[in-house]
C-alpha cells in the first residue's frame, strides 16, 4: 500500500516550514492542508485528461535548487527573481514603498504583514479545501510572492516577476503567487514562469490568486515557458468586486503537458473581465486549459478570448465557460475559442459552455477548429515567401487578435518572440 501524502511528507514540511521563520498561524494551515490532502478529489475538467500525469503524487519538494541560474533581466525598477525558495533579486520603485506598496517573497510577507497576508491567502478568491493540487499547493509550497497595492493608489510602471523551475534534478515546484489591489486602486502585474534544464522529469503546482476590490482595476499579464519534463497544473483565479475589473493576458509557450485552470469570480455589481488566452503546442505535448467566468454580480461582463496553434503531433483543449448565477441580472457572457491545426496527426479540442440561470442576460459563444487558409498561403507564397515563413505570418495573423489586446508593449513583443520560436521548432519534421 502506498504511503500517505502526510506521512511522507510531515518531517519534511515542518522541518521547512521552521527553517523560514514561517508563523504558527500558517504551519497549521499547512498541517491542515497536509492532513486533507489524501482526501480531496483531484479537479475534473471537461475533455481534458491529465490523471496519468501523476501531479497528486510529489516526490521531492523541498531539496536545494542548484545555482544555475542563466535568464536576462527587463529593465525595470520593479523586479522579483525568484529560483525555488531563493529570492535572487527583490526591487522596488521608493516612491512606490512610500506609497504602501508591497512587493516580496511570501516568507518575508508572512512575517512583515501577516494581518493581510492571512486576510486574503486561500480566503477569498480560493479555498485550500477546493481540490487536491491546491490542498497540496499550500501544504508543499516552496516559493511564492505577495503583491499589494493599498486604497487608491495608481502604479503607472508594472511590476515584473520572474519565477524560475530547477529541471536539473529532482525537485517539485510549489509556487503560491497572491496579488491584491485594495478599493479604487490600479496595477499591472506581469509574471513570468521559466524552466532551466532537461535533466530531471519534475512537476510543477502553481497556484495565483488575484484579489480586484471594489472599482481597482488590475493588468495582469503572464508569459508560462515551463520545459518539456515538467507536468504542469497551473491555476489562477480572481476575485472581482464592485465596479472592479480583472484583464487576464496569458501566452501558454510551454514545452511539456500542461493544465491550465483560470477561473474569474465577478462577485460585485458592474465588475468586468477580459480573460485571453494564447497557446501553442508542438511535438508530443498535451495542454488542457479550462478558462471560466461565473457572473454573480449584477451587470457583470464577462468575455473569454482564447486562440491556439498546434503542430506535429500535440494535442491543445481548450474549454470555455460562462456561468451566469440565479440574480446576475443584466450580465454579459461571452466568449470565443479557436484552435488552427497544423499537422494531420494534431489533436484540438475547443469546447463552449454556457451556463444560464438568469433571463435578463446575455450571452454567447463561438467555436472553431480547423487549419491554415490554402488562400492566405497561395497569396504569400506567389509573393516569393517559402513556405514555412508563409505559415507562420498566417498563424501570427490568426493569434493578432489576442496579441494586439495586451496592452504592455514589452509583453506584445517578448510573446511574439515566444511565438516565433515555437513555430519554427514546430515546423521541424
Amino acid at each position: 500500500m502506498r504511503p500517505s501524502i502526510k506521512e511522507n511528507f510531515v518531517d519534511d514540511t515542518i522541518a521547512f516550514s521552521k527553517s523560514h521563520n514561517e508563523p504558527l498561524w500558517f504551519q497549521k494551515m499547512r498541517e491542515e492542508a497536509l492532513n486533507h490532502s489524501d482526501e480531496l478529489k483531484l479537479p475534473v475538467y471537461e475533455k481534458i485528461n491529465y490523471r496519468s500525469w501523476r501531479l497528486d503524487h510529489p516526490k521531492a519538494p523541498f531539496q536545494t535548487p542548484s545555482n544555475d541560474n542563466q535568464y536576462d533581466l527587463p529593465e525595470t525598477k520593479n523586479l522579483l527573481v525568484q529560483n525555488g525558495d531563493q529570492t535572487l533579486v527583490s526591487k522596488l520603485d521608493q516612491k512606490l514603498i512610500d506609497q504602501g506598496v508591497i512587493f516580496t517573497d511570501i516568507w518575508t510577507a508572512l512575517k512583515d504583514y501577516p494581518e493581510l497576508v492571512q486576510k486574503y491567502l486561500l480566503s477569498t478568491a480560493l479555498k485550500p479545501t477546493e481540490n487536491k493540487l491546491i490542498s497540496l499547493n499550500l501544504a508543499l509550497m516552496n516559493g511564492g510572492s505577495f503583491l499589494y497595492v493599498p486604497k487608491n493608489v495608481q502604479v503607472k510602471d508594472s511590476i515584473q516577476a520572474i519565477y524560475l523551475q530547477d529541471n536539473h534534478e529532482q525537485k517539485d515546484f510549489v509556487h503560491h503567487v497572491l496579488v491584491v489591489a485594495d478599493e479604487g486602486s490600479e496595477v499591472t502585474y506581469l509574471e513570468n514562469f521559466l524552466s532551466q534544464g532537461t535533466d530531471a522529469e519534475n512537476i510543477a503546482n502553481v497556484v495565483v490568486e488575484v484579489v480586484a476590490e471594489d472599482n481597482s482595476h488590475v493588468h495582469f499579464s503572464a508569459l508560462d515557458q515551463f520545459g518539456e519534463n515538467v507536468s504542469t497544473y497551473l491555476n489562477r483565479h480572481g476575485y472581482v468586486g464592485n465596479n472592479a475589473e480583472l484583464d487576464w493576458a496569458i501566452g501558454f509557450m510551454n514545452d511539456g503537458k500542461v493544465v491550465g485552470d483560470f477561473g474569474t469570480d465577478l462577485r460585485g455589481e458592474g465588475s468586468h473581465t477580459e480573460a485571453k488566452v494564447v497557446a501553442i503546442t508542438t511535438g508530443e505535448q498535451v495542454t488542457g486549459i479550462d478558462t471560466k467566468v461565473t457572473n454573480y454580480g449584477k451587470h457583470s461582463i464577462g468575455h473569454i478570448l482564447q486562440h491556439g496553434v498546434i503542430l506535429q503531433s500535440s494535442t491543445l483543449t481548450f474549454n470555455g465557460v460562462g456561468h451566469i448565477v440565479k440574480g446576475a441580472r443584466g450580465s454579459d457572457a461571452q466568449q470565443e475559442s479557436r484552435v488552427l491545426m497544423l499537422s494531420r496527426t494534431a489533436r484540438g479540442d475547443a469546447d463552449p459552455i454556457l451556463l444560464i440561470d438568469e433571463n435578463d442576460v446575455t450571452a454567447g459563444h463561438a467555436a472553431s477548429v480547423g487549419r491554415v487558409n490554402e488562400d492566405q498561403m497561395y497569396y504569400l507564397m506567389s509573393r516569393g515567401i517559402d513556405e514555412e515563413t508563409a505559415q507562420r505570418l498566417v498563424i501570427r495573423g490568426f493569434l493578432s487578435s489576442v496579441i494586439t489586446e495586451i496592452p504592455e508593449k514589452e509583453v506584445r513583443v517578448r510573446l511574439t518572440d515566444m511565438i516565433e520560436r515555437k513555430l519554427i521548432n514546430g515546423q521541424q519534421k
